[in-house]
């Protein structure tokens, strides 16, 4: 990998060792006071994001919406929504972000659209049969009148995955209503991405997170899903609270088809004609890690989320087991693992881990633990400031699993970040305008402004932990050694790089070496819930 301070384009396969700052943009920064983040408020706390060490930042979509899933529903592909600028404000964040050797990823949905999209509308206004409709699953109801649902199949927000038009014809959502999932087998659909791909690329951005990558395409009979005697059809993705949950080997006629890896294989052409230093990142939410290693195989994709890290239990066995796995997996393919712990789907790690200071302490280690392994780490805004999820008001909640299930949704860890001051909006927008989701009383204590310069803070923990990846674990190389262990006791060398994670409850002797990094303080023994490097 290249060091933090090589130009960009010094190293054409950069991903494989970067770590990647995930911007959420309607809550990252607000240049306009409207309390809703945007580009140019993006572009301007770029120097941070320099100085936090991170080498790219992948943006959650910023296209034309109307904003029913938050981005996720796009209607244009190749604009800006207004809410969030410009194109030209888009061009001056990607030239920015380079001019600070800082590269940059875009979010891609190729699962689905949103319903003011100008072919789904096109589609509501032609006959069953045609070609508008194919480009859309729309298929004739069951039984005797065709008054039920195509299938048996769960939208992932909660409910039923499908929705009848008033002519009879009833269209599939894996997701919300507002978001009709495309027919792949339509060669339409293909040439249209190809596009997008070349309209982004051409703007010089550096990379694509995949969205619902392993969703593209669905079992051609479109059968139903076949479920335990007394149990219900289910999307497999996420749990009542809307954090994505551990997957269970069981029948999924609506994901992970064959015909998918055609679509990466295509694209992986279009990248590669552009430029060797151009990737992807699947959003794949697999069974099994050899599953997740087919989108990144050589022709394919070039890294997917690797989420068993962020789902594992906090204990040295379920780490460990992790580590052990995803490197078996992806090394015949020979790509780069990935490793995360929040992103905007999830509950933050610090509640998942318990919440308070034995949450952050443990956020903290599994943290410095993941920026040891070889390949890429992604971090999620606000994660190097120990935020928390937080628990929103029902009158503000937006998230559209909300409004189908009534259950708590993913709003908790989308709430704006804090930058300074000593009261809301905490420097997130000019002005005392609120951000569109309240922020608490204690993110005043978790600011920027509050951490920066603060020994023992988790922001200066941040950067010192990044660091520390630049200087003594990258050098390594990428062959690691993970030890047996205890119960209590991740172990694992990267070359001459020792790292020890204290999952247990008890106080352990610290062995000999230099400490090089640490999550916590450490004398002569490795406290509990605490993560050290030793040189």
């Amino acid at each position: 990998m290249a060091d933090f301070n090589d130009p960009i384009g010094a190293d054409a396969a950069w991903w494989r060792n970067a770590v990647v700052y995930q911007v959420y943009v309607r809550s990252f920064a607000d240049s306009d006071g409207d309390g809703i983040g945007d580009l140019p408020g993006i572009t301007s706390r770029l120097p941070y994001l320099r100085d936090l060490g991170v080498d790219a930042l992948w943006i959650t979509p910023f296209y034309t919406s109307p904003q029913r899933d938050h981005g996720y529903d796009v209607a244009d592909y190749t604009d800006v929504d207004p809410l969030f600028g410009t194109l030209k404000d888009a061009d001056t964040l990607i030239e920015t972000a380079h001019e600070l050797d800082l590269r940059v990823i875009v979010d891609l949905v190729p699962n689905h659209t949103s319903d003011d999209h100008e072919w789904f509308k096109a589609a509501l206004a032609a006959a069953p049969g045609s070609p508008e409709r194919a480009r859309y699953m729309f298929r004739e109801g069951s039984g005797p009148d065709g008054s039920l649902p195509p299938n048996n199949w769960e939208s992932v927000f909660g409910g039923p995955a499908w929705t009848r038009v008033p002519d009879g014809q009833w269209y599939l959502h894996l997701f919300d209503s507002t978001q009709p999932d495309l027919d792949w087998r339509n060669p339409e659909v293909g040439d249209m991405f190809e596009d997008v791909l070349r309209f982004w690329l051409d703007k010089g951005v550096d990379g694509f997170r995949v969205d619902v990558a392993h969703g593209l395409y669905k079992e051609e009979s479109l059968r139903d899903q076949v479920v335990a005697e007394g149990g219900r059809a289910s999307s497999g993705q996420v749990n009542s609270d809307s954090s994505m949950v551990s997957r269970e080997l069981k029948d999924e006629p609506m994901w992970d088809q064959p015909e998918v890896h055609d679509v990466y294989r295509r694209w992986n052409a279009v990248l590669d004609s552009v430029g060797p230093d151009r990737m992807a990142v699947a959003e794949a939410w697999t069974q099994t890690p050899e599953s997740m290693a087919a989108f990144v195989r050589p022709d394919e994709l070039d890294q997917a989320f690797n989420f068993a890290w962020l789902l594992a239990d906090w204990s040295a066995d379920s780490f460990r087991k992790v580590v052990v796995d995803t490197l078996a997996a992806v090394a015949p393919v020979g790509a780069s693992p990935t490793w995360v712990l929040s992103n905007h789907d999830v509950v933050r790690h610090p509640t998942r881990y318990g919440g308070g200071e034995q949450g952050l302490a443990r956020a903290r280690a599994a943290t410095l633990a993941m920026l040891a392994l070889p390949g890429s780490s992604y971090l999620y805004q606000g994660e190097e400031l120990g935020l928390e999820q937080v628990d929103v008001h029902p009158e503000h909640r937006e998230d559209p699993s909300w409004f189908r299930t009534g259950e708590v949704g993913r709003d908790g860890c989308r709430v704006p970040i804090p930058w300074g001051g000593d009261s809301a909006p905490y420097g997130f927008g000019p002005g005392d305008a609120q951000p569109w989701i309240p922020q608490p009383d204690e993110f005043k204590g978790l600011s920027v402004e509050a951490q920066a310069g603060v020994e023992g803070s988790t922001l200066e923990f941040y950067r010192a932990a990044l660091a520390a990846r630049r200087a003594h674990a990258l050098p390594q190389g990428d062959e690691v050694t993970v030890l047996t262990g205890t119960d209590d006791v991740l172990e694992l060398h990267r070359g001459g790089l020792r790292v020890l994670l204290n999952c247990g409850t008890t106080d352990l002797p610290l062995p000999a070496g230099t400490v090089v990094a640490s999550s916590a303080p450490v004398a002569d023994v490795l406290p509990p819930d605490t993560c050290v490097w030793l040189g």
